[in-house]
């Protein structure tokens, strides 16, 4: 008897015993290609949102703490010198007027930084004095030395910052115009400051690269103080109801 066999015709010739690995489907694989290109665009998005945010504050905390964003305010006060005597009408009137321009900066407006021009007529150095409330210091940067002077803030000259942005405000509508006294204030210079890295931002961009030294209060100092007035300057200046004549003297 003979035996006849037929092959499987799902079986193609000379593949016996071969596995049959289906074809993908091209949609599919469209569709799954697609779906990893978006998500590395929104990923890429993404990033970039986060970038630029981080610029867009970094540029605005830069602007805040460095770019003065405060408007400067112009005063002017009309005062009376009680030193000039005798008292008569003729020296009481008319009254000498006072010029200057402040600036309130950092970051809760605690600093006052107050431009003293030349005078027109009178023996005064021109001046930029920094009023720092947070660290109690004054700087007074005469211009016409280019020296720098640093002490402790004087607070029964100068007005709590709100109070003085208040008299400020008030004299730069050109309606106020005090018409006050003259105080005179004797520092004299005790010592050279060579660091002036611990004084404050503030003072440390007015006083860096220039002469600085420490002032004292004349009633302050111990024993009799002998001063020659040819090593004297005074800056006239206000930041009260008053204005205030500086003498600053070295030894």
């Amino acid at each position: 008897m003979v035996k006849i066999g037929f092959n499987s015709p799902a079986a193609p010739k000379g593949a016996k015993g071969a596995l049959l690995v289906p074809e993908p489907d091209p949609e599919s694989v469209a569709v799954s290609g697609g779906d990893n290109a978006t998500g590395r665009c929104l990923f890429t998005l993404l990033g970039l949102a986060f970038i630029l945010s981080g610029l867009i504050i970094g540029g605005a905390c830069l602007y805040r703490f460095i770019v003065p964003k405060n408007k400067i305010f112009h005063g002017e006060m009309r005062y009376l010198d009680t030193s000039v005597l005798p008292h008569t009408p003729e020296t009481e009137a008319p009254y000498f007027l006072a010029f200057e321009d402040v600036q309130f900066l950092g970051d809760k407006e605690n600093v006052a930084v107050i431009n003293v021009p030349v005078p027109d007529f009178e023996d005064y150095d021109p001046a930029v004095i920094i009023h720092d409330f947070e660290l109690l210091l004054t700087a007074y940067l005469d211009l016409n030395l280019d020296n720098c002077y640093v002490i402790a803030l004087n607070t029964s000259v100068v007005m709590p910052p709100r109070n003085l942005l208040e008299l400020f405000m008030r004299l730069a509508t050109g309606s106020y115009l005090p018409q006050t006294y003259l105080v005179h204030e004797d520092l004299i210079v005790t010592e050279r400051i060579d660091n002036v890295d611990q004084l404050g931002y503030f003072i440390y961009r007015l006083c860096s690269g220039k002469k600085t030294y420490k002032l004292q209060r004349k009633e302050m100092l111990k024993g009799i103080q002998k001063r020659s007035t040819e090593n004297c300057h005074r800056i006239k200046h206000f930041a009260n109801n008053f204005v205030t004549e500086t003498l600053i003297c070295e030894p």
